[in-house]
This record gives structure tokens, C-alpha cells and sequence, in this order.
């Protein structure tokens, strides 16, 4: 893809996540509407406790027909998504207390250096330059666009590359920049949030209220096919509480496994020198340990994995899946390919 269609592919990409998301929020909110405010919107048979503390189809007497739940399960979500997407910048970068980058030292001098010059090559903004204060390896970039977008390595990454190397990095960042990657990355931090948020909620009314897991045979004939519909509903609702934290995280690190590959073949494409990109992450990969400053709510926007970049090493299913980022041999072959040194008769 060229970067016109890359772009067109996030914008759609986030569309179709924040419909997930919306989906979950539904659920989610009809949930409690059905189990705890007697939601019933036309009147007919609805699942409700009986004295023996099972659940079992009945007529509703005065039951709601608003749905609340649902209406303050989608504000809630909503609001935490619009309220990450407008200040999610400024909520990671204190997460991890990166301060401002200022031409004090050689380093951060250089570092300002080339931002400057990788946002002249992709013909953007220059974004912020931020230094997270921690020994390890790493960097990200964050933002809404382009014109309002930052960029922010580690101490130890600083310290560890050289010029080329610290191109390579930012060069991989600001493909993330002009791809509009940190927008969809931003919005997938705010509705993990709000997912989370919501499923904690939905989980602890369900042992506050004591409601159980089991459900009456006995119910009447006119409420059997409600009663029915309604189980399924129930253990569709209990699943998700459970799973839709996990479910949210595995697609957003599936996303984020997509966008390195793309990122590292921009960033050879705006430095003309795949094997800058190469050695760094080999530096990276090299540092074994964690990078502490950095959560996991946002290990997805790195270039590495925060948790340490031994996770990345490992392969499989279960690997591939619970993975933020694909295994850096990989990217690193990748690479070596566009130079012609991965070996073969194309090698020299």
C-alpha cells in the first residue's frame, strides 16, 4: 500500500473498531438493563429472581422501558474514548513522567536534530520530542495527527544509538505519525479503558446484587420461549463481562503487530537505509530487561514490548496471539531483504 491507501486503511480500521466496541458497550449496558432495572420494553416475559433465588420467565409489573444501563454504558465508553482521543496524549506521556526534550546536551540536541529532519523527509509537523526517564531500550510515538503528534524515546535508548540508529527509530515513529497509526492506537488505549471499566462494573453488581449462575426449568408456558431467549442472553452477557477486557486487548495487539511491519518498511523508505533501522533493533533486542516507565495499557504503541523484548522471542500460537509485537528476527529479516543481505543469491 502506498501512503494515501495506508491511511485509508486506519481511518477504516478505526471505524470498524469502534463499532466492536459500541457492540460491547451494548451488551454490556442491555445486560444489567434486562437482569437488574426489569427492563421490558414491550411488556412481554422477562428473566427475573424468584424467592428462591433462581431466575425464572415472568410478566413484568411496572417494569422499565427505558434502558438505562445500555444509555450510560454507551456515555461512559463514549466519553472515556472521546476524552482519550482529545487528551490520551498527555495522559501517556505523564503515565511514563517523559519530560520535554531541550537542547541542553549533545544527545538531546542530536535527538531534536532528527526529528526534525525525519519530519522534513515525510513532509509533516515536527512533532514533540519527549525522553522517558528509564535505562531500557524503547520508544513511541503518540498523538490525534500529524499536526498534533509526539515522539518520545527512552533514556537508555538515547544513550545506547547512534546517529543512524536513532534515525532508523524515528523514522519507524513518524511512519506511525503519517500513517495516522497513533490516532487508531490513541482510541484503542481509551476503549480498552472503558472496557475494562464496564466489565469490572458489570462483574461486581453481579456479586453485590448475589444473583446466581443457575436458572429454573419451572417456568410458566407463556414465558418458556422468553425464558429461553433469555437465558442465552444471560450466559452471552456473563461471558463477555469476562472475556471482553482479554478480547479488547488481543485486537488491539493484533493491530499493532500489523502497523510494525508497515512502520519499519516506511522507515527504511524515509531513510534510504534499511540497516540504520536493522542495528537498532538489534540493540533493542539485545536488552533483555523490562522497560519499566512504560504500562502495559500502552505497550501497543512501542516499538518494542515494554514487558521485555524476550517475550518477542517466543513463537507459536499462543505467542502470536497474545503478542503486541511481531518476533523482531522477523522485522530484522524483513529489513535485510530490502538491503539484499538476508543471505540467497541476492547477498553479497
Amino acid at each position: 500500500m502506498n501512503i494515501y491507501e495506508q491511511q485509508a486503511s486506519n481511518k477504516r480500521m478505526t471505524a470498524v473498531i469502534v463499532s466492536v466496541f459500541v457492540f460491547f458497550f451494548l451488551v454490556l449496558g442491555l445486560g444489567f438493563d434486562y437482569f437488574y432495572l426489569n427492563f421490558s420494553p414491550a411488556g412481554g416475559p422477562q428473566m427475573s429472581m424468584n424467592p428462591a433465588g433462581y431466575y425464572e420467565a415472568q410478566r413484568p409489573s411496572g417494569a422499565s422501558r427505558v434502558p438505562f444501563g445500555t444509555i450510560i454504558s454507551l456515555l461512559v465508553g463514549l466519553g472515556i474514548a472521546g476524552n482519550s482521543l482529545l487528551n490520551g496524549p498527555g495522559m501517556v506521556l505523564r503515565s511514563t513522567m517523559a519530560r520535554r526534550a531541550v537542547p541542553v546536551s549533545d544527545k538531546e540536541k542530536q535527538l531534536l536534530n532528527v526529528v526534525e529532519e525525519m519530519a522534513t523527509a515525510a513532509g509533516l509537523s515536527v512533532p514533540a520530542a519527549y525522553i522517558v526517564p528509564d535505562p531500557d531500550l524503547n520508544a513511541f510515538a503518540t498523538g490525534t495527527g500529524p499536526s498534533n503528534s509526539v515522539i518520545a524515546v527512552t533514556e537508555g535508548l538515547l544513550d545506547s544509538l547512534n546517529r543512524e540508529e536513532l534515525q532508523g527509530v524515528v523514522a519507524h515513529e513518524m511512519s506511525h505519525i503519517r500513517n495516522y497509526d497513533i490516532r487508531l492506537m490513541t482510541i484503542l488505549a481509551g476503549l480498552i479503558g472503558a472496557i475494562t471499566l464496564l466489565s469490572d462494573f458489570a462483574g461486581r453488581s453481579m456479586r453485590f446484587g448475589g444473583r446466581g449462575s443457575s436458572y429454573s426449568g419451572s417456568s410458566r408456558s407463556e414465558g418458556k420461549r422468553g425464558g429461553a431467549a433469555m437465558l442465552i442472553f444471560f450466559v452471552i452477557w456473563v461471558v463477555l463481562i469476562m472475556l471482553a477486557p482479554l478480547l479488547s486487548r488481543l485486537l488491539a495487539m493484533a493491530v499493532s503487530r500489523q502497523r510494525e511491519f508497515l512502520a519499519d518498511a516506511s522507515a527504511a523508505e524515509l531513510t534510504r537505509n534499511p540497516l540504520s533501522l536493522v542495528a537498532a533493533l538489534e540493540k533493542i533486542r539485545a536488552a533483555v530487561m523490562p522497560t519499566v516507565a512504560i504500562n502495559n495499557g500502552v505497550a501497543h504503541m512501542c516499538i518494542t514490548d515494554p514487558r521485555g523484548s524476550l517475550i518477542e522471542e517466543k513463537a507459536g500460537f499462543a505467542a502470536d496471539l497474545l503478542a503486541t509485537h511481531p518476533p523482531m528476527e522477523k522485522r530484522i529479516l524483513a529489513l535485510k531483504m530490502m538491503a539484499y543481505q538476508a543471505g540467497g543469491p541476492q547477498a553479497a
